[in-house]
């Protein structure tokens, strides 16, 4: 089947003279009349693939030309339902793997939407990049700075379209509070911050009682050590430093991306990060931390702060905070600009409360299926990925080493300083 889906595909079967044998009169005639369709294949089929990613592109079915045509996952349940959802969406399953290798290998798949797990990431992008395959990368981009390199590096020469999946930037809110930061309403910036809390740590929801027999257990490893098959290890990996660091990278990604997008910075001079697992305690063994604090200093002189407390879901922040004012963007579908705390000797801009005026744009899937077309970069290009990357890998070292981190941009290099 694997020549039947694409524009590509269709074509070649077509010059072999057998497509129309090949496809049933109904998917005949929608691949003959739409030679431009894209082909793509969804890695990763979680909550995350199907919820978001795959959910995400249909919605934009009616105005973009484009299959779900193959689907991944080394749980055999997850494929199986990513499978039958295209099949309810386009009238025929997509085909069904355990291994990023096999859908990098069909010559027919354009583009490839990765929601793997976070020790995956760097391997799957970079394995796209190598195929030739457009990508959408869901954050945090990487773990480790040498990984982070290869893919980055793999991508820019394969000159593929690359979306990383820190989505808020297109949130018309936030470009919204872009715009005005730009107009230095807020005087002069001094602190940027998130706390982002809940009274347990994310990971919990994900365990689930998996079968050995229905998992590529190798598959889930990858290049991690090998250990015999645990269903709370591969269901809560979330949890577990092996496959992900937790909060700072999986939360505070979204959050040091949209500082990076709203002021124009680009990575931290140095950062220190202390933390550790203060409350949930118990016969799980969580490795990732359930409390964390990251400070990173930016060249633009400015702070910038993010911490989790998953003892206590109060206290949730997100602000910018000027001599002039306050950008409080801690809810998201209506940040507002303050004069509250400004310095009284200061007379700026800034009366009362008044909402952050919105700018509208695609959201993040139509964004990247439309650059898939014109070529254009997307609204998170590979530089964003790897710029927030770096970030939530100096404070990853700095928490396991105790020592500030700083980076070297020119050197592309991370060093305790």
């Amino acid at each position: 089947m694997e020549g039947l889906y694409s524009r590509r595909g269709f074509l070649k079967t077509a010059t072999a003279g057998g497509a129309a044998l090949a496809l049933s009169a109904a998917s005949y005639s929608r691949v003959l009349g739409a030679n431009d369709r894209i082909s793509i294949a969804q890695i990763g089929c979680g909550g995350r693939g199907i919820g978001a990613h795959m959910a995400g592109i249909h919605a934009h079915q009616d105005t973009q030309n484009f299959e779900i045509t193959a689907v991944c996952d080394p749980w055999r349940v997850r494929s199986e339902e990513a499978a039958a959802k295209t099949k309810e969406w386009y009238g025929r399953e997509a085909r069904k793997f355990s291994s990023y290798r096999d859908v990098m290998a069909l010559k027919d798949v354009d583009a490839v939407m990765i929601a793997s797990c976070d020790h995956q990431h760097t391997t799957h992008l970079e394995a796209a990049a190598k195929a030739g395959k457009d990508a959408y990368c869901e954050k945090p981009l990487a773990r480790r700075l040498d990984r982070l390199i290869k893919a980055c590096d793999a991508v820019k020469e394969a000159n593929i379209v690359v979306q990383i999946g820190t989505q808020l930037r297109s949130y018309p809110t936030f470009t919204g509070c872009r715009e005005l930061y730009k107009t230095g309403i807020l005087g002069k910036v001094g602190r940027i911050e998130q706390c982002r809390n809940g009274e347990r740590p994310y990971w919990y929801g994900y365990i689930k009682d998996v079968k050995a027999k229905d998992v590529d257990w190798d598959e889930f490893l990858l290049d991690e050590p090998k250990r015999p098959f645990d269903p709370v290890l591969y269901s809560g990996w979330y949890g577990y430093r092996d496959f992900s660091d937790g909060p700072v990278p999986g939360l505070g990604s979204h959050f040091i991306d949209l500082v990076h997008y709203i002021t124009g910075a680009k990575f931290p001079s140095s950062c220190v990060c202390l933390g550790g697992t203060f409350t949930w305690k118990d016969e799980h063994n969580f490795t990732c931390p359930d409390h964390v604090h990251a400070l990173l200093i930016y060249p633009e002189g400015f702070m910038v702060s993010y911490s989790t407390n998953f003892g206590n879901g109060s206290g949730n922040t997100f602000k910018i905070f000027g001599d002039a004012g306050v950008m409080d963007m801690v809810n998201w579908n209506a940040p507002i600009l303050t004069a509250e705390g400004a310095n009284s000797e200061k007379k700026g801009p800034i009366r009362g409360k008044k909402p952050v005026e919105e700018v509208p744009m695609p959201d993040h899937f139509l964004d990247w299926l439309q650059c898939l077309r014109t070529r254009k970069t997307p609204n998170a290009p590979i530089d964003a990925g790897y710029q927030h990357a770096v970030a939530v890998i100096m404070a990853m070292m700095s928490y396991d080493t105790g020592k500030r981190m700083i980076y070297d941009a020119d050197k592309r290099e991370i060093r305790p300083g």
